[in-house]
This record gives structure tokens, sequence and C-alpha cells, in this order.
């Protein structure tokens, strides 16, 4: 599947069919034994991305792709960023509108539409945080090169690492239940990652910076430095 296509996919799925589902993942309201655990691992995983960038963000833009409910888009703007979020789920954004503190949003501009549209603009630094894990290893590093253009300091992602375990639960489809199952997560191991960027051209450093198991929540961050 092209990477439009699964673009256009994952935005009927987050727009229209699971976003009340993701809103509530998102919030401190209960949620059931497993998709608590995907919320502590999200929890989790932010706070060692947040962790690779400076406290002091002021005068930095940062692009925040894949923004959805906004946890990580308030967290830059708190360290002084100027925030692009995009996503492409109209709906999300409105829960981030909704939820982020009035005065953060002049340090925001929330945006609906492709991360990699090359109309946002240059960045010093970008964070997609399981944003790209439902492409295939082609179109991550096709996604990488591109921003990487635009990006004068770290691209700071995720990916779903290929281990066992990973690849039996998303074989079962375990990740959601049912009707609220996300589109299907491509499981990578770096050497993919590394050589889908030189097909792609993108010159750079790629290291694998943290991994994060909690429960049905396994994902691995990664620093690329064009």
């Amino acid at each position: 599947m092209s990477y439009e296509a699964t673009r256009d996919r994952l935005e009927r799925y987050f727009d229209r069919t699971a976003a009340p589902a993701w809103e509530r993942l998102t919030s401190d309201a209960p949620v059931s034994r497993i998709r608590q655990t995907v919320r502590e691992g999200r929890d989790a995983m932010r706070a060692a991305l947040l962790d690779r960038l400076p406290a002091d963000l002021a005068g930095a833009r940062v692009l925040d792709a894949g923004a959805g409910a906004g946890q990580m888009t308030e967290a830059l703007a708190r360290r002084g960023a100027r925030v692009v979020a995009a996503d492409i789920s109209p709906s999300l954004l409105a829960v981030a509108r909704r939820r982020i503190p009035a005065p953060l949003h002049a340090r925001i501009d929330f945006v609906a539409g492709d991360m990699l549209d090359e109309r946002l603009g240059a960045f010093d630094h970008v964070v997609a945080m399981d944003s790209l894990i439902h492409y295939q290893a082609a179109d991550i590093g096709a996604a990488l090169a591109r921003l990487g253009r635009r990006t004068a300091g770290s691209i700071l992602f995720t990916i779903a690492p290929r281990t066992p375990l990973l690849m039996l639960m998303w074989a079962a489809g375990r990740f959601f239940p049912r009707s609220d199952r996300s589109p299907a997560i491509v499981p990578h191991a770096d050497a993919a990652i590394r050589a889908a960027l030189a097909s792609a051209g993108a010159e750079g450093t790629l290291r694998r910076i943290a991994r994060i198991a909690r429960g049905f929540y396994i994902s691995q961050a990664m620093e690329f430095r064009p």
C-alpha cells in the first residue's frame, strides 16, 4: 500500500471511526486494562522523546507530526517552542484545541493535513510519535528524507520494533479489540530503516534512543539527524 493510500486510511480511522476512543485514551478517564497499558506506554514514550530535546525551546520552531489530541504539542509549547501541530484528523485537533490552555495557543499553529506538506515550512526539530508506525520502511525513509531537507536539528520518531512478541500480538489483532482496532502496524528492524534512508538519499546519523514496553504498547524511539 502506498504512502497516500495508508494516509487516507488512517484519516478515515482516526477522524471518523476512532476519534472518541482516542479522545478517551488520551484523557484521565477510566479505561480497560488493555488501554491502560497503552496509555502508560505512550506517556513513557512521550517523556523519552522530550528528554532528547532542550528544556528551553524558546525561539525554536518544532513540528509535532501527527499531533493527535495534543499532549506532545502542549509539552513543547510549555518549553517555549513555536509548534506546528499537524494531524490528518480535524476531530482530534479539535480535542487538542479544547484541552490545551488558551494562553499557549499563541505558540501553536493547528494544521489539519499531511504532516509532510512542504507548505508547513522549515523546523528546528521534528517529533513524530507513533505517526509513522503504520507505514512500510520505504515510506518511512522517504518521509524522513523529505523532513530532513527542512529540519536543522533532530527528527525524533518511533517505529514498532520487529520483536517476536510484537509480531505475535499484532498478528492476533490485539492492539485494540474489535471495532476499535487501528489499521495494521508494521514492525521494522533498525536495519530496514537505515536501508530505506539510504535508498531515499537521506544523509545523516540514525540511532535508537529508547524502547518502551508496557503491556500492549511496544514502541521504539529513533533519532535522525540530517
